[in-house]
């Protein structure tokens, strides 16, 4: 008997982005796998796919959005659908990463939640994770299978180049951001500064500015992060450099949390231009805040997907950046 070996690609997506998980299946040449999904009435989630996945190269699309332990569990669940279905490789592609930033403990007797999570994809039955841009690079390090670690960096120098013109600055929120801010920096032939801030170790979201260590004064400062939630912090760092003397801020980020009162506070703010990314839904502020532009990282995730898929370096796509 001769059994020809050949491989399949099937993409499935959680109910967390369906747009982004179509522009991906579509860039792929594929289209969506079929799912049967429902919610019981005490709230439990209920999926069935619709055609076999044996021996098939599976990659589950979910980004973490609010309700963020609804898709975070749904996501886990389709993981395992497929698992138990002899899928030959499972690969969860999670364009927002949810708990991310719990990744070290701060106080004592707290949690690290972001390893939890990468227990929770393993125990699934994930063979592969796939995140963009995650809150810190140990995260990978959790996990005891291939993580890759994708950056959307090449988006948004490709934009910046053609909306930026003058003197540069790419300015890191925090000194956390420095590194991420010097990569920015030599992609547009620009300085970096930062904002030395102070955050109350006992509350969430609030962080007070203190000073910007760099050259600001009659340049376009740029701020650069993984991803804005209240926009506390970024539009304290704006302020800081408005009245510092800069011609004009952008505010860049991979990931639009966008809690309330992010979207008041983006919109009364110095930020002239507010680039984010299609990792999580943009529905509810696309055409509502004039500032806000969307990129897509639809070609950078089906790019992805296809070294994967194909065995090839998924580092080269972005020439080493995502580390």
């Amino acid at each position: 008997m001769e059994i020809s070996s050949r491989k399949r690609l099937m993409v499935f997506s959680g109910s967390g982005n369906l747009e982004l998980a179509e522009e991906l299946a579509k860039l792929l040449g594929t289209s969506l796998g079929g799912i049967e999904r429902s919610v019981f009435a005490n709230g439990e989630i209920y999926i069935h796919y619709t055609h076999s996945v044996r021996g098939a190269d599976c990659f589950v699309i979910q980004s973490h959005c609010p309700p963020i332990n609804f898709h975070i569990m749904e996501q886990l669940i389709m993981v395992d659908a497929l698992k138990r279905a002899s899928a030959k490789r499972i690969t969860a592609v999670i364009p927002f990463f949810g708990y991310a930033r719990q990744d070290k403990k701060g106080r004592p007797r707290e949690p690290i939640s972001a390893r939890l999570m990468g227990d929770l994809f393993l125990a699934a039955g994930a063979d592969r994770i796939v995140s963009v841009d995650l809150h810190t690079g140990q995260i990978q390090g959790f996990v005891d299978t291939p993580f890759d670690h994708l950056t959307a960096l090449p988006v948004f120098v490709d934009h910046l180049k053609g909306v930026v013109d003058g003197p540069t600055t790419i300015v890191s929120p925090d000194t956390g951001r420095v590194k991420l801010a010097a990569k920015f920096a030599r992609r547009l032939d620009a300085s970096v500064a930062f904002v030395h801030k102070r955050r109350a170790v006992e509350t969430r979201n609030e962080v007070a500015a203190l000073e910007v260590i760099g050259d600001v004064e009659g340049r376009h400062c740029v701020i650069v992060d993984d991803m804005i939630d209240t926009a506390g912090t970024a539009v304290g760092a704006a302020e800081l450099l408005d009245k510092r003397g800069a011609l004009s801020v952008r505010l860049v980020a991979t990931h639009g949390v966008l809690s309330d009162p992010a979207l008041e506070r983006l919109e009364s703010s110095a930020i002239v231009e507010v680039v984010l990314t299609n990792t999580l839904p943009v529905e509810r502020y696309v055409g509502h805040v004039d500032k806000i532009t969307v990129l897509s990282i639809g070609p950078l995730l089906a790019g992805a997907v296809d070294a994967i898929f194909t065995d090839a370096s998924v580092s080269e796509i972005f020439q080493g950046e995502n580390m």
